[in-house]
């Protein structure tokens, strides 16, 4: 091995942060599978590696046996005794038996063995430093875009986005910027593959976790999230201290903090709502922006009918039921939407 490469194992050690022990390991079982691919004599051989000099030595270990059976794993008494007479029936015996053309073959699966310890290693920290990403929003430049994946570049690495992650009233051009949520991180043996959405409902928390300071910092809870990704999504949050107007904080001077939101997400609507332990005032609160005259709960069923003015009864249902859909999803409850006129119909007091 020659100094050059030492100076390559040292390198990579510090700037790699590489165990020298790693490095070493892996040269030497390349030494070894080097060796068994173009010699056959001896069976069991280990290498003897000096990292100062870079010398090496390919050490063959025979068993001492009184008769030959196996000539690449065994060695015969009296001829062990020759080296040494003090060798028994059944000791290891050790011998040099590096060949003299060696030194070229052993020197480039060393260096084999380095670069794919190298390409391990950055594989390793790139996963490592994903893994701990999981459940973030982070910045990427949109590298490419093909039939299967927009190819989102996030520094060293791409993360893929998939159809059914992408926004339907979106379009992908490469170098722009994008946010996306960190879906999942899988390590292969290609290296870390890193899933982001542009969909997931948590891409909505992370980014009025970024914008609003009483959220970040947990003044202000968000609750619940029901998404529908590039047409409306509502959220629900709450604060210990009354004092505090959670809707307000996340709504902004002049809707400033929540409209660079819907700016992010290119122009997905975004219905803010207070969170209520009493699932009558919270499901009222989640079918924002209808009047709702009246909530009754059943327990049981974990369902609510609503009546709301004759005259609110679109806007509550919402278009193809979406305002009804998202509310249900967000308050965890079902909801039955009654006008006043139908409720009448029907037997249905009002609270």
């Amino acid at each position: 091995m020659n100094q050059e490469l030492i100076n390559a194992v040292e390198f990579i050690h510090k700037e790699k942060n590489i165990p020298m022990e790693v490095l070493v390991d892996a040269i030497e079982a390349a030494l070894i599978t080097a060796y068994k691919k173009n010699y056959t004599d001896h069976k069991n051989v280990s290498i003897d590696l000096n990292m100062e000099t870079g010398a090496y030595h390919v050490v063959s270990r025979k068993d001492v046996v009184a008769e030959v059976e196996d000539p690449t794993a065994e060695i015969d008494l009296l001829t062990a005794q020759n080296y040494n007479p003090a060798y028994e029936i059944g000791d290891p015996f050790d011998e040099d038996v590096t060949p003299q053309d060696f030194n070229r073959v052993g020197a480039q699966a060393a260096k084999q063995a380095v670069m794919q310890r190298i390409r391990d290693a950055e594989r390793g920290i790139l996963y490592d430093e994903f893994i701990s990403k999981e459940d973030e929003v982070l910045t990427g430049l949109i590298d490419r875009v093909d039939h299967r994946f927009v190819y989102v570049q996030l520094g060293k690495t791409d993360a893929v986005l998939a159809e059914s992650e992408r926004m339907p009233n979106e379009s992908y051009i490469p170098n722009e910027r994008i946010k996306v949520y960190v879906n999942k991180v899988e390590q292969t043996t290609k290296g870390p593959q890193i899933f982001v959405s542009r969909t997931h409902p948590n891409l909505l928390k992370r980014l009025f976790e970024e914008e609003v300071p009483e959220i970040f910092d947990g003044t202000v809870e968000v609750m619940s999230v029901a998404r529908e990704a590039g047409e409306r999504s509502k959220i629900s949050v709450h604060a210990k201290n009354t004092d505090v107007d959670a809707v307000g904080s996340c709504v902004g001077a002049r809707g400033a903090r929540v409209e660079a939101i819907v700016d992010e997400l290119n122009g997905e609507k975004i219905d803010i709502v207070l969170w209520d332990e009493d699932p009558k005032v919270f499901v009222k609160n989640a079918l924002s922006p209808s009047q709702v005259v009246s909530v009754k709960v059943d327990e049981d069923s974990k369902s609510t009918v609503v009546v709301v003015p004759d005259h609110q009864l679109s806007l509550a249902i919402g278009k193809k039921g979406q305002n009804a859909r998202l509310a249900a999803k967000l308050t965890g409850w079902k909801i039955d939407i009654k006008s006043e006129t139908d409720a009448a119909e029907a037997g249905i007091s009002h609270d």
